[in-house]
């Protein structure tokens, strides 16, 4: 029996968004904790603030990207999708171990800013975190089994509008998290 991934897609971006989410969480509840290896503290605490400026790139290669294809440039959309998709790893990995050493970073400010400020945009920004997992995995692999002229016959052009929406919009709650938590307290 032959297995093609093009035949698979929902169930494929499925599994590996149930194996990323269960990485992420594992990280987050401190399934790693001792082991890994401890980076000098310069390095854990320069980690949030490189991780918005990945953060406002992504931002930017997507909305690019999206303009991209828009005019019809499908090359150009490709990389860009392909840096964005770089950076949000980036990010994943980098605050994942920092999170993995150090456990979620408290939030400094003030209980009411706190209760009715940084958590909603907390949940929404990790909401929609994990929404997007598996739509990228299934617009990437719609991307990486199927020939470009072939892809605006699939679910690839609408998810990838829901799924670039959204990733943007995290993205930048992201930012209002590190703003919140670093800059304003």
């Amino acid at each position: 029996m032959e297995f093609r991934a093009r035949n698979h897609v929902p169930a494929l971006a499925g599994l590996l968004s149930v194996v990323s989410l269960a990485l992420v969480f594992g990280a987050v509840l401190g399934a790693f904790e001792g082991t890994l290896p401890r980076a000098p503290t310069a390095v854990l605490e320069a980690i949030p603030f490189v991780n918005v400026l990945v953060s406002a790139l992504a931002i930017v290669t997507i909305a690019t990207g999206w303009r991209a294809i828009r005019r019809g440039a499908v090359a150009r959309h490709r990389a860009l999708m392909g840096v964005s998709l770089a950076l949000f790893v980036t990010f994943l990995v980098l605050y994942l171990y920092r999170v993995s050493l150090l456990g979620p970073a408290p939030f400094p400010g003030p209980e009411t800013v706190y209760q009715f400020v940084y958590l909603p945009v907390l949940a929404i920004h990790v909401s929609l975190a994990i929404v997007c997992i598996p739509l990228l995995y299934y617009v990437l692999l719609l991307a990486l089994t199927r020939p470009a002229e072939a892809l605006s016959t699939t679910n690839h052009p609408r998810v990838g509008r829901v799924a670039a929406s959204l990733w943007m919009v995290s993205f930048a709650l992201g930012i209002v998290v590190y703003l919140l938590s670093y800059v304003v307290y």
